[in-house]
């Protein structure tokens, strides 16, 4: 397994909407091994293919961190999506988001569902379907956007609704990125 470099805004895999997969083969589970190591060493709960640079539909997600968790949430731990898709989304609530492709900033005003369902293959292939409140609901959310080309930014009205929360990766906090809001 290998650390992977996390792709960062405005690189335009970012942008692309991925490929679906047809075939499971080693090079995907080594991709998958790569990603779930990648996510845990970030830190993150989430991490889709278009992060590492890959445009494929896959994402991992590990959304059970006891500070973040509420009642709502419904998480099995570490889950692999591929060709995810959400068939079902119901209430709505304004969450605090933040992503490994935009590190420090966030913004508490990303809006998403209460509850989702989604459906995919685990990386056996073999069909999943996942009811999802809370902090899982969110990533799976925001990883599918990933996979759609779409970042969290984009719901934003404008991009001061983010906000600097760190030092930035040069040492020095709030150096500004180039980022564009507009879904």
């Amino acid at each position: 397994m290998a650390i992977l470099p996390i792709v960062k805004v405005p690189e335009p895999v970012l942008r692309q909407k991925t490929k679906k997969i047809k075939k499971i083969d080693a090079s995907i589970q080594k991709l998958i091994d790569d990603m779930i190591e990648t996510m845990y060493d970030a830190p993150g709960v989430g991490l889709a293919a278009t992060q590492v640079g890959v445009a494929l539909r896959i994402c991992v997600i590990h959304a059970n961190d006891p500070d973040m968790r509420s009642a709502q949430d419904s998480s099995p731990g570490l889950i692999v999506l591929i060709n995810p898709e959400i068939v079902k989304r119901s209430g709505t609530r304004l969450c605090t988001e933040g992503c490994l492709s935009l590190p420090n900033y966030r913004s508490d005003e990303v809006p998403r569902s209460e509850k989702v369902v989604v459906k995919g293959q685990n990386r056996d292939g073999r069909p999943v379907r996942y009811t999802a409140g809370g902090l899982f609901a969110e990533a799976i959310e925001h990883e599918v956007d990933h996979l759609n080309g779409i970042l969290y930014f984009d719901y934003l009205d404008s991009i001061d609704k983010l906000t600097v929360y760190g030092p930035a990766e040069d040492g020095e906090a709030g150096e500004e990125e180039e980022v564009t809001a507009g879904h």
